[in-house]
């Protein structure tokens, strides 16, 4: 993927990821089996960043030995409920590529896994500029 030329985010969708700080991240194990948890994440305009407070803790997750085994495709989903009547979810959903990196970040420095957009899905955000027919606003970062 040629990095200089990536697709960012939209505004109204940075603008919704910073009113969030928990995500829900897939990787996928040796086996095939994927996992998913929720995590502790930033946005820093063209990389999603994974952390945790404990570094120890984090050595030991499935999702750092996932990747660390070469498993690097990921999916991430940031999503709240704006109302509940009437029924308003919020979301950014995100396909890439992560590798474990060293990162000065949310839970401080340390080592955290970076995640490359390829391709994002925002749905229900104020200001998206989704396409009539279509359930959410799509873009690919890069090449698809």
């Amino acid at each position: 993927m040629d990095e200089g030329h990536m697709t960012k985010l939209s505004e109204p969708e940075v603008s919704y990821l910073k009113t969030q700080r928990l995500a829900r991240m897939a990787t996928v194990g040796k086996d095939g089996q994927p996992d998913v948890v929720p995590v502790g994440f930033e946005y820093d305009g063209e990389y999603f960043w994974v952390g945790s407070h404990s570094q120890e803790i984090f050595f030991r997750t499935r999702k750092h030995k996932n990747v660390k085994k070469g498993n690097t495709k990921v999916a991430l989903v940031v999503d709240d409920l704006l109302t509940v009547e009437p029924w308003h979810p919020r979301l950014v959903r995100v396909y890439g590529t992560a590798e474990v990196m060293e990162h000065n970040g949310i839970f401080g420095p340390g080592k955290y896994i970076r995640i490359t957009p390829s391709i994002t899905w925002s749905f229900g955000i104020e200001g998206l500029d989704v396409k009539e027919g279509e359930w959410a606003l799509r873009t690919v970062h890069g090449k698809e």
